[in-house]
């Protein structure tokens, strides 16, 4: 869903502490070695406030990537979760996923439900590029707090690039939910139902959403560059039926984010 999208930049939103803590390692690399670049992306997006909310609140969109002087940085889709690959062989990478959701409160949602705390999903993530130009990717996480269900997305990009200058994505998204994640934010119990005025709703897990995400990011300069995203999903299943979805929230769900990038290191 966009909410883990946004959650993904709020927990990279810290990583300038992991880039100051890396950038002595430059120093470290042999001679023999390519010195490493970074880039760091930087700036604001748009994303629904909720899972199912009509409205869209402002986060931080933000990303960091390492690379050896020589070799093209690495394709990340915007919206895929925070995580590095633990395991590297050929064309297929696993590694840890991790998310976050902001809480929801009956204040946010604008009816008496029960309130939905602050979600840290944890788990992890498989792809492998059947092409230079075709990156497909599974991902699974469980939330530690707040829905505390398991959610997970399988996502498909296209990509077409010309080294680091240019680089442009497109793809579908599938986004999934069990049971325990759906009740938590489609879910009316009976006792919600009489504070809020919405019909006893009890939904099942299974597929929630399918969307579409196009990335762009182009350099400017040496150093400088611009960095874009679109995502558009749509609610599907229970998800979509439900009275929250219906009477108080849309079955639309679309995120766009613009930043600047900021391209260094490397010989000079």
């Amino acid at each position: 869903m966009p909410n883990r999208r946004l959650s993904r930049h709020l927990l990279l939103a810290a990583s300038p502490i992991f880039a100051l803590a890396a950038l002595p390692v430059q120093a470290q690399e042999t001679d023999d070695k390519p010195e490493k670049r970074t880039r760091i992306i930087v700036g604001p997006q748009l994303s629904p406030s909720w899972p199912g909310s009509k409205d869209l609140s402002v986060g931080p969109y933000f990303d960091l990537s390492r690379e050896r002087e020589g070799t093209e940085f690495t394709f990340e889709a915007a919206d895929e979760s925070f995580g590095a690959p633990l395991i590297q062989s050929g064309n297929f990478a696993f590694g840890p996923a991790l998310g976050f959701i902001g809480k929801r409160t009956a204040a946010d949602i604008g009816a008496d439900l029960p309130k939905v705390g602050f979600t840290i999903e944890a788990g992890g993530f498989a792809q492998v590029s059947l092409t230079p130009a075709i990156r497909v990717r599974v991902e699974g996480r469980k939330g530690l707090s707040g829905h505390k269900g398991w959610v997970g997305e399988v996502s498909a990009d296209y990509i077409a690039r010309e080294g680091d200058d240019w680089l442009f994505s497109i793809g579908p998204r599938v986004t999934l939910g069990d049971a325990k994640y759906t009740s938590a934010y489609f879910g009316v119990t009976p006792a919600a139902a009489v504070t809020s005025g919405l019909a006893v709703y009890d939904p099942d897990g299974g597929i929630q959403s399918v969307g579409v995400t196009a990335g762009y990011h182009r350099m400017l300069g040496r150093n400088w560059g611009v960095a874009v995203y679109g995502r558009y999903d749509r609610l599907i299943g229970d998800a979509a039926d439900s009275p929250v979805t219906r009477q108080l929230g849309s079955r639309s769900q679309p995120s766009v984010g613009l930043a600047l990038s900021y391209t260094f290191g490397g010989s000079r």
